[in-house]
């Protein structure tokens, strides 16, 4: 049987190094009833080196403000740990990068975060940042996948 053409399976059959947006790790966490399984396949996917994971350093800071809210300073601990153990490359900001997120945000009005993660899965030599923003569009040499459009079955870039 083969996969839909807009599933998440064919975005890793098409890209061996694919970033991804802090919310995917939200809803990993969250077990939302409707990504999670989506999420979970990328996460697998990675864990047994299929593909490259990218994650942005500003992606895991926003993955763990939800925990940090609660005040519960070991559940922050144990999901600080979990998204780090998921093997993603966590990509921090340098100056290259710095540079190409203003230029990122100054031509499309993204956020200074959003355009980090861009900047950063650019600078690692992502092909494809999947995300559930629809505000974040594809970039000269960068796609932009949107999670729930995979789960609708629309087509990977």
């Amino acid at each position: 049987m083969t996969e839909p053409i807009g599933s998440i399976q064919a975005v890793l059959q098409q890209h061996r190094r694919v970033a991804i947006d802090s919310n995917l790790l939200i809803y990993l966490m969250e077990s939302d009833p409707r990504r999670a399984d989506a999420v979970a396949t990328l996460v697998d996917a990675v864990a047994e080196g299929e593909v490259v994971g990218i994650l942005a350093s500003v992606g895991l800071a926003e993955a763990l403000v939800g925990p940090a809210r609660l005040d519960d300073g070991a559940g922050f601990e144990q999901a600080a740990a979990t998204i780090r153990d998921l093997g993603f490359d966590v990509v921090p900001l340098d100056a290259a990068s710095a540079e190409d997120a203003a230029w990122i945000r100054g031509r499309s009005g993204l956020s200074m975060p959003d355009a980090v993660h861009l900047a950063c899965a650019r600078g690692a030599d992502a092909t494809v940042f999947v995300t559930n923003d629809r505000r974040i569009l594809s970039r000269p040499g960068l796609d932009v996948v949107h999670l729930d459009d995979l789960l609708n079955g629309e087509p990977v870039p």
